[in-house]
């Protein structure tokens, strides 16, 4: 499938759907839980549903019901209910996943994706696996999927680099369930909100976890988790393209469940737009985004690299140069995304250049164009965000990416008024 863009006004409101990263914590948590768990408005997407696969393929049962599933889960005490489980292309939850299965007690499952997944790296996190006690092996001795997991995990010490913060969020959800105590020291830390975010889940959960500025953690063992009911924040990382749509041109979009007090690290997009001179008015429960002309600024995106593909689009459409930089992670993700969004938006006549942690992107006329979306889902809305916004017909292809997170955003988009078509290939 690609998308058909063309030049559009866009003004109005949006809901925005819920979150995904809060969505596959919500799911995984469930599924370790004793009891029944109801989780309310959740992101039904593609990596959700992989999350499903995961808790299922555990021990878990999931009752799908328009905007309300539930979750019986494995009472603490995974299973291997298949002998396989495939994520589809959810990092998240491969990385979730590998924790979970380090945790059986008896058996074996193997755990893979589709062809980026892998590609992705998770050798460091089986080896801190491995140290604590689990048997995780990468069956090409790739350090990616697929992994057989064995379980065991009975708690020691490890130390780790996690240039993704789903590294720690994998072992912060499973050691609390170890047979003995954990300590995890930390090399490196990147996308640190996320790791906040999964820490406010554990405090909800009344799970004990020390830490020393997220540089040293100790987990005790032999904890639980209980049932919950919660509803789902809305998606900040899904909202920053309608953010980004009000900035641009004469447009004024209004998006809507957002709530700047949640933990989720694309909220920074908002104070991002502010500073590059967007008008701004956030309410309860509502961001405005107004269009006012945009100035470059320089911007360390360490924490938000899934918002580099949007703010890539945004430097294109602002005064003088802006800078992404401290985010050399975002090369990681489903795709390069430094070099594919360099390079597709020097398609549309972007004044851009890598830089080994990020981009330079200069004031640029751009122009419609066939661009590739490199099946990335947030490479495929930013480059169609451009696309509304340009003279010309501009193509993405691989639109079908878009439901890996958000599989409304062609219906949402023509909400606000875009022109944008989604053709069968």
């Amino acid at each position: 499938m690609k998308f058909v863009c063309h030049r559009s006004a866009l003004r109005g409101q949006v809901e925005i759907p819920g979150s995904k990263s809060h969505t596959i914590r919500a799911v995984c948590i469930g599924a370790l839980a004793a009891g029944e768990s109801v989780i309310h408005a959740p992101l039904v997407s593609g990596d959700a549903l992989s999350a499903v696969q995961a808790a299922t393929g555990l021990g878990a049962a999931v009752d799908m019901q328009p905007g309300v599933w539930r979750i019986r889960g494995c009472g603490n005490r995974p299973r291997a209910a298949r002998a396989e489980i495939d994520v589809g292309n959810s990092g998240t939850t491969l990385y979730i996943a590998l924790g979970m299965a380090s945790l059986l007690r008896d058996g074996q499952v193997v755990l893979t994706g589709d062809a980026q997944i892998q590609r992705r790296p998770a050798g460091p996190l089986a080896k801190s696996l491995c140290d604590l006690g689990g048997e995780v092996v990468s069956q090409r001795g790739n350090g990616c999927a697929p992994y057989a997991v064995r379980g065991g995990l009975r708690g020691g010490e490890t130390a780790i680099a996690a240039p993704t913060s789903q590294y720690v969020t994998s072992l912060l959800l499973n050691c609390p369930l170890a047979t003995g105590d954990s300590t995890v020291n930390i090399l490196l830390l990147n996308e640190r909100p996320y790791v906040q975010m999964t820490l406010d889940w554990l405090a909800g959960q009344g799970v004990r976890v020390e830490h020393d500025n997220m540089m040293r953690f100790r987990i005790p063992g032999n904890q639980g988790y209980r049932a919950f009911e919660k509803r789902i924040p809305a998606d900040f990382s899904s909202a920053t393209f309608f953010l980004g749509a009000g900035a641009l041109g004469g447009n004024a979009v209004t998006s809507l469940g957002l709530d700047m007090a949640d933990s989720q690290a694309d909220k920074a997009v908002v104070r991002y737009l502010e500073a590059m001179g967007a008008g701004v008015t956030v309410e309860p429960g509502r961001i405005m985004v107004q269009a006012r002309p945009l100035h470059g600024v320089e911007i360390d995106m360490n924490e938000t690299p899934d918002a580099l593909p949007v703010m890539a689009v945004m430097g294109c459409f602002a005064r003088g140069e802006t800078r992404l930089r401290n985010v050399e992670h975002a090369r990681i993700k489903e795709t390069d995304r430094i070099a594919v969004m360099c390079c597709e938006l020097r398609k549309l006549g972007a004044d851009i250049a890598e830089l080994p942690d990020g981009l330079v992107i200069r004031e640029s006329a751009l122009r419609g164009a066939a661009v590739e979306g490199h099946d990335d889902h947030r490479v495929v809305m930013a480059l169609a965000l451009a696309g509304l916004h340009v003279d010309g017909t501009t193509t993405v292809a691989t639109a079908e990416a878009a439901a890996v997170t958000f599989p409304d955003f062609a219906d949402k988009m023509h909400q606000l008024g875009a022109n944008l078509a989604a053709v069968n290939e």
